[in-house]
């Protein structure tokens, strides 16, 4: 008799999030969809909102499709108030097509591409690749509009070279991303009725008489034309996109016990989905406060190059919050010294082929609880007070936490936390353990989802009593 195993629950609503969610457009739209499930009411950064939010509401804003901010009021609440932030991040390293993409060579049709942060990029050869994001286009009335696009069949790959071909090919795997890292899209074949030279010709005289809105003539016709099918327009109504490539295999559960989560991703949509499903979870409970802080979650993007963006870590997104909340300067002050930020992303865990990798007393193990994340030159944000604060809030769940600090010979990686401590909140660096990190596979653990949640919740429900048990000053 074959003895199933079961599935974490957690894990399983997250395969469903991941799976939905090939690009931070994507994720920010999933997240936004799961909180106005539960009440939340959208509001927007144009708007005077600050004057008709109430004491006990549920809002959310994004900016630009690729940030989100949510937040709760308590029933008792006034300006001045902390917040108890739970920030992550929403993009993971990948492949985005260039904005002059159209490229062939030896009869195939090649997408150009850009890959974006710190890719294993080894990783996306021979994968079944499709494309995802967003898309701008025309309505029959002239206006313009924003859609998602996801492609769920595969579409492109970036085959290896045989090993018949290089026989060295495993002795020191190297290749040129600019050169040797092209996506195939198809072949040129006598479907497309026109040869090389004869569509660049084309392509080349509708970009001049179309005007310099028109992207016709930057990519191949026929790409465009899978667009324009999947939307439901003509390939003329699209005047602009971000588009990147994934892999269309989904994630899954896997192991003997069903205890790892095999999944694209999971740096950083992991803490992310964990972050929208306390906070939703916080708000459908009886343990919705009357008073203390403001709970908020803050989804950024573009962590994997720095931060520095509109809706990166280093914007204004949280100060702009921050000051709405509490419009005057002592308001302001007193809500600052008041707060405390969880800065959540993923952390590495040890590998069994590389157990050398680690600092001998920092091995963090999957599915062995959260990890504090501490680094004394600041790449962690993480001090005495916050790793106290976090082992307490794991405590109240019956849960467990594991260290990890780098080698004094090795680099260490960074999180949205020391940006966001500039602001002079109190921070905290935690994480889910995982391997693999920044492949397009990568590994974590399934019983990890419900530990980082259960943190989470904690964190929104507790933060506020035990910090008032703490004299720091």
């Amino acid at each position: 008799m074959i003895l199933y195993p079961t599935s974490p629950e957690a894990a399983t609503r997250f395969l469903k999030f991941v799976n939905a969610s090939p690009t931070p457009f994507h994720a920010v739209h999933n997240a936004s969809l799961r909180l106005e499930k539960v009440g939340f009411q959208k509001i927007r950064e144009k708007d005077e909102w600050e004057k008709s939010i109430e004491p006990g509401g549920k809002y959310y804003f994004i900016r630009n499709q690729a940030a989100l901010i949510a937040f709760t009021l308590p029933k008792k609440w006034q300006p001045g108030a902390g917040l108890s932030i739970v920030a992550t991040h929403v993009d993971s390293p990948n492949l985005k097509i260039r904005p002059i993409s159209k490229r062939s060579k030896a009869n195939y049709l090649q997408v150009g591409i850009e890959t974006y942060g710190g890719g294993i990029w080894h990783s996306w050869l021979d994968r079944d690749l499709s494309i995802a994001g967003r898309i701008v286009v025309a309505d029959k009335s002239g206006a313009f509009t924003t859609k998602l696009v996801k492609i769920d069949r595969p579409l492109l790959r970036i085959p290896t070279l045989a090993i018949h071909l290089d026989r060295n090919v495993n002795d020191n795997f190297k290749f040129n991303q600019e050169t040797e890292f092209v996506p195939i899209l198809g072949t040129i074949g006598a479907q497309l009725n026109q040869s090389v030279s004869d569509s660049e010709e084309k392509s080349a005289t509708q970009k001049s008489t179309k005007g310099a809105s028109s992207i016709q003539g930057n990519h191949h016709p026929v790409l465009l034309e899978i667009l324009a099918n999947e939307l439901s327009v003509a390939p003329e109504e699209i005047h602009d996109f971000e588009l990147s490539l994934y892999d269309t295999q989904p994630a899954v559960l896997g192991g003997i016990n069903n205890e790892f989560i095999f999944s694209p991703r999971m740096d950083n949509l992991v803490s992310s989905f964990c972050a929208v499903e306390a906070l939703a979870d916080n708000v459908t409970t009886q343990s919705f406060p009357l008073e203390g802080n403001v709970n908020v979650i803050s989804l950024f993007n573009h962590e994997e190059i720095g931060s520095v963006s509109t809706t990166g870590a280093e914007s204004n997104l949280i100060p702009t919050l921050l000051h709405r909340l509490s419009p005057s300067a002592s308001a302001y002050a007193q809500s600052l010294a008041r707060s405390f930020l969880v800065s959540a992303d993923m952390s590495h865990a040890v590998h069994p082929n590389y157990t050398s990798k680690h600092e001998e007393n920092h091995k963090p193990l999957i599915n062995g609880g959260i990890v504090i994340k501490h680094n004394a030159k600041q790449k962690y944000a993480t001090d005495s007070i916050g790793s106290f604060l976090v082992k307490k809030l794991v405590e109240r769940k019956g849960g467990k936490v594991q260290e990890f600090e780098v080698r004094n010979d090795m680099a260490c990686g960074s999180t949205v936390g020391p940006h966001l401590s500039k602001l002079g909140l109190r921070t905290v660096d935690v994480g889910n353990p995982m391997l693999s990190m920044h492949s397009i596979r990568e590994t974590a653990g399934s019983h990890d989802v419900q530990h980082c949640i259960d943190l989470f919740v904690s964190f929104f429900e507790g933060f506020a009593e035990i910090d008032k048990s703490l004299t720091v000053d």
